[in-house]
């Protein structure tokens, strides 16, 4: 499909205005199509950092969704919220969500193909058909796929005008002197170690959490976080720089002994709200905290 834009200013990067410009479309989407060239001003292919003339048309080709070769496997789902549109599954610590180097087979999207057959969106490609977002793999908890395109394209849009509500529990270290806050602190990938994420006020992208407290300990503090933005890692990454990783966790300083039924960090995905794609109504699922959370909690609560 082939579009024509015209921009009405000048000196807009050409993700951010594309992002802006077609309905559904992210701008990580928008990045990925510069990258691969199908952005084109006057015949000359586009940057992600280009800034734009006013008046000169783009022309943006978007390639038809990549054919799934995935293939399906009988793993067992705790389906939360189902209909033609949606799936809400609560995915368990240790689970991957797509497919990638490492780990070929096995993930969530092995287990929705079984479970939904063809009816995911396509959009996102060969290796995450109905992906909408995603949670790290050793964090568990709610995550929404989608069953076509017109029903991933509106939730896509609610994540890039942050109406999707996202709300996780976590246990961190140390004492929170206030009851609650906000973090907003830009994310970047880290300048050495391409595996994390660091906050980089000048390369990072804006990343907003909120926070409140639920319960203290000694040496522990049980949070609420509820993401504005969906950054990798972001609450890992925002937690660690305000000197409060989650516990348990390898790779942001949060790792304890005396946490044996910790696999990975202490982060559950337990409350979504979405409005509807097709009936615009609002739709809220939670989770229980799963059992290594609820151990977690009643270890620190024996702590003196």
């Amino acid at each position: 499909m082939n579009v024509t834009l015209t921009p009405e200013s000048s000196g807009q990067r050409a993700d951010q205005y594309l992002a802006a410009s077609l309905d559904g479309l992210t701008r990580s989407a928008a990045q990925k199509l510069l990258e691969e060239g199908q952005v084109l001003s006057a015949g000359r292919r586009l940057k992600k950092n280009d800034r734009l003339k006013e008046g000169v048309p783009l022309t943006v080709i978007i390639p038809d969704p990549t054919p799934v070769e995935i293939l399906p496997q009988e793993i067992p789902l705790d389906v939360v919220y189902e209909d033609e549109d949606v799936i809400v599954v609560n995915k368990p610590v240790g689970m991957v969500v797509h497919p990638a180097p490492g780990h070929p087979d096995g993930t969530l999207v092995n287990a929705l193909l079984y479970h939904c057959g063809q009816s995911l969106s396509g959009i996102n490609g060969q290796l995450r058909p109905g992906i909408v977002h995603r949670i790290d793999r050793d964090t568990s908890g709610l995550l929404i796929a989608a069953k076509n395109d017109t029903a991933h394209l509106a939730l896509a849009q609610q994540l890039q005008d942050h109406s999707l509500y996202r709300a996780y529990e976590a246990v961190v270290l140390g004492k929170l002197r206030q009851e609650e806050g906000t973090i907003s602190l830009p994310i970047a990938r880290h300048p050495t170690d391409r595996k994390k994420m660091a906050v980089n006020h000048l390369t990072g992208r804006s990343a907003v959490t909120h926070w409140q407290v639920l319960a203290r300990y000694a040496g522990y503090t049980h949070v609420q976080c509820r993401l504005e933005t969906g950054r990798t890692h972001q609450i890992r990454v925002h937690m660690a720089a305000q000197g409060h990783p989650v516990l348990g966790d390898p790779v942001y300083g949060g790792v304890r002994k005396g946490f044996p039924e910790l696999v990975g960090q202490c982060l559950h995905a337990r409350k979504l709200t979405f409005r509807h794609p097709r009936t615009g109504e609002e739709v809220t699922v939670t989770c229980p905290l799963p059992s290594y959370f609820q151990a977690v909690l009643t270890r620190c609560s024996r702590l003196v």
